[in-house]
C-alpha cells in the first residue's frame, strides 16, 4: 500500500473516531486521549490502542463495540481488531486543548 492511501485512511479513522462518545462525558474518545494507537496494515486490517478513562467503565464494550462499527464501516477498511489496553494509565493530559476546554479544565 502506498503510503498516500495509508494517510489518507488514517485521517478517515480519526475523523470517524471523532463521531464516537463516552455515554458519561461529551467529548469524543480521540480528543480525550483515548486512542493511543492506530495502525493501518497492507491488507487493509486496522489495529487500534485504545484505553477507557478508568479501568471498570461501565460503558467499555459499548464504546469498544461503536469504535469497531464506525472503522468498519470506512471504504476499503477489511476489519478492525481493538486492544484494550491500560498502560500508560489514561489522565486527564491525555486529552486535546479542545476537550479541556469543554470539560472545563482550562
Amino acid at each position: 500500500m502506498d503510503e498516500k492511501l495509508r494517510l489518507e485512511l488514517e485521517e478517515k479513522i480519526v475523523r470517524m473516531l471523532k463521531t464516537v462518545y463516552d455515554p458519561e462525558i461529551p467529548v469524543n474518545v480521540y480528543d480525550l486521549g483515548l486512542i493511543y494507537r492506530i495502525e493501518v496494515n497492507e491488507d487493509l486490517s486496522v489495529e487500534i490502542d485504545m484505553t477507557m478513562t478508568a479501568p471498570n467503565c461501565p460503558a467499555a464494550d459499548f464504546i469498544v463495540e461503536d469504535v469497531r462499527q464506525k472503522v468498519d464501516s470506512i471504504e476499503g477498511i477489511k476489519q478492525t481488531d481493538i486492544n484494550l489496553v491500560f498502560e500508560p494509565e489514561w489522565n486527564k493530559d491525555m486529552m486535546s486543548e479542545e476537550a479541556k476546554l469543554d470539560l472545563g479544565f482550562i
